[in-house]
């Protein structure tokens, strides 16, 4: 019975011993790899966030000025914005831009009556003495009143004010045959230009070089008669 006894105690204690050295190589192994799941994590690089640039904005470019390469102490007359400034009539054809310009008043009442707003504004590039409401108050109410009346006679009148060609100050200088078959003598430099028809007095450039859709205006004191 002891021996038996003894047996059976020996046999219980070698059971609790193979139970407990389990658990300890559980908790080794569960330790190891905890540790080596640390080291990995650990031996990762770190992940480097993308930053997204800033926009560039978008500036808005300086609009053009059409009244940069003008000239003459009338210039200053011509509105700062709006369709009868540099600007709004340098997108226009001449008639509709002269329409736009308070200076023109009688010089567009005029083109009107001859029917001559829709050649002008075809015209491919042509160069316009353009008289103002001061240049047409020159001429005496009646024969102004008479002119007005004469179709073919303000045509010629106002044909006589035209030349082919966008000409620029330096190009303009001389001798110039206008639609009418006139000749318009321009002299001048600088800021000081005139021009002069046979039979007529000497008229002076006010603003020069007045740029439009499809010409070059300037704007003088006298009506230039044929």
């Amino acid at each position: 019975m002891n021996h038996i006894a003894r047996k059976s105690g020996l046999a219980a204690m070698a059971l609790t011993m193979s139970l407990g050295l389990a658990a300890c190589g559980g908790d080794e192994e569960a330790s190891t790899g905890s540790d080596t799941s640390a080291s990995e994590s650990t031996s990762e690089e770190p992940v480097e966030e993308e930053t997204e640039e800033p926009a560039e904005e978008e500036t808005e470019e300086p609009a053009a000025d059409a009244g940069a390469e003008t000239f003459g102490a009338g210039c200053s007359a011509i509105p700062a914005d709006g369709a009868a400034s540099f600007n709004g009539m340098a997108t226009e054809p001449v008639a509709t831009a002269a329409s736009a310009n308070p200076l023109l008043e009688t010089l567009v009442a005029a083109v009107t009556e001859a029917g001559l707003v829709d050649t002008l504004n075809s015209a491919e590039a042509i160069t316009v003495f353009a008289p103002t409401n001061d240049a047409f108050a020159k001429i005496p109410a009646d024969a102004m009143k008479g002119v007005m009346a004469d179709k073919e006679l303000l045509t010629k009148i106002l044909t006589n004010h035209v030349v082919e060609g966008q000409l620029d100050p330096e190009s303009v200088v001389g001798k110039q045959k206008s639609l009418a078959g006139g000749t318009l003598n321009v002299k001048g430099s600088g800021e000081e230009f005139t021009v002069t028809s046979k039979g007529t007095k000497m008229s002076a450039v006010l603003c020069g070089n007045v740029p439009t859709a499809n010409a070059t205006v300037y704007i003088v004191d006298t009506v230039l008669m044929p």
